[in-house]
């Protein structure tokens, strides 16, 4: 089954290259140039595995944008891609559960090397709380 991504920049040409390379590689791939725009996306695709949020974007920047993503759906790996790093925004965006932080422009085996590693945390998660309803209803009432 392919992986489904959120790919999110407030610079379309950034965000239409990068789908296309994506997309040359199998994924399923959603685009949105806002957060705003991103999140109501979001709610529109139940089957978004992993998405990649740009840090520096006018409005609602990533960071914001990752914790309202985390907040709605939290088995939903995010990878957080900026061209204007710091330490202060990386360790931010982990604190509030990015998977990994990477700088703009990534090496695209790198990125998906990631996109794969967060699909395999969302799915041990998803099989951790499908387990344990199992056994929920196993339980005497």
């Amino acid at each position: 089954m392919a992986i489904t991504v959120l790919l999110i920049d407030d610079e379309s040409p950034f965000v239409e290259a990068l789908a296309k390379r994506l997309l040359k590689r199998g994924f399923v791939v959603v685009t949105s140039t806002s957060g705003p725009e991103a999140l109501t996306k979001l709610q529109e695709n139940p089957s978004i595995d992993v998405v990649i949020c740009d840090v520096k974007m006018p409005g609602m920047d990533g960071i914001e944008t990752l914790r309202l993503i985390k907040s709605e759906r939290p088995i939903v790996e995010v990878i957080l891609l900026t061209g204007h790093a710091t330490v202060q925004s990386a360790i931010q965006g982990m604190r509030l559960g990015a998977l990994d932080y990477l700088m703009k422009p990534c090496d695209m085996d790198l990125l998906i090397t990631k996109i794969h590693e967060a699909k395999g945390k969302k799915s041990a998660h998803e099989n951790k709380i499908a387990q344990a309803l199992i056994e929920l209803e196993g339980l005497p009432k």
